[in-house]
């Protein structure tokens, strides 16, 4: 079972001020690209051939398997974390559990933020609901997930530098500040309701 490379929901100027076409393009058309094709390429004649990606992620073991794989959730995770006209504060059961985690918002905001401008080198930044039921940010260097360490993550930001640096430059904070304003947090609140089945 081939992986192949999702079509971004949204047309590749959409997410423009805040993420260009031009970094999209390169994003999605070229990096995320070439996970996918090393994916097919790792797991064909193999064990983890008709594997589902979660599978290969929790399984894989460190190496270029788990690599590329981790790193085809990790974008494709992303892309549907954001939509055009985004941002704002979330509604529903994620505003319930940001509450209750952090305070408010606002705290969740800057806490989110810090981890993800100071995280060094390449990695991600997550929202993860845990096995106890709360709400924790996380970070993860380069291809890693939180779903190895048994947490499901809800929400996702890219913080390699083929994510802003066409637009942003060295000015990481720039690009978190504008992320902001595209956050899908409809996404946000699907992937919620999926984290029961998750830890079953």
């Amino acid at each position: 079972m081939a992986f192949e490379l999702p079509k971004l929901p949204y047309a590749m100027d959409a997410l423009a001020p805040n993420i260009s076409a031009e970094t999209l393009e390169f994003h999605h058309g070229k990096h995320h690209a070439t996970y996918v094709t090393n994916l097919n390429n790792l797991i064909k004649g193999g064990k983890f051939e008709n594997a589902p990606l979660e599978q290969i992620i929790k399984e894989a073991g460190p190496g270029g398997l788990f690599n590329n794989a981790a790193q085809h959730f990790n974008h494709s995770f992303y892309w549907t974390s954001m939509k055009p006209k985004g941002g704002g504060e979330p509604a529903g059961k994620v505003a319930d559990g940001i509450k209750k985690a952090f305070g408010d918002f606002a705290a969740f905001k800057k806490k989110f933020s810090d981890a993800a401008t100071t995280h060094f080198g390449s990695g991600w930044a997550w929202l993860v609901k845990t096995k106890a039921g709360t709400f924790e940010i996380k970070s993860t260097p380069n291809q890693d997930n939180p779903m190895s360490n048994g947490e499901f993550p809800i929400l996702g930001n890219d913080v390699w530098e083929h994510a802003y640096y066409l637009k942003y430059q060295n000015r990481r904070a720039d690009y978190l500040k504008a992320w902001w304003n595209i956050v899908n947090w409809d996404e946000v609140n699907k992937r919620l309701a999926q984290a029961d089945g998750f830890f079953k």
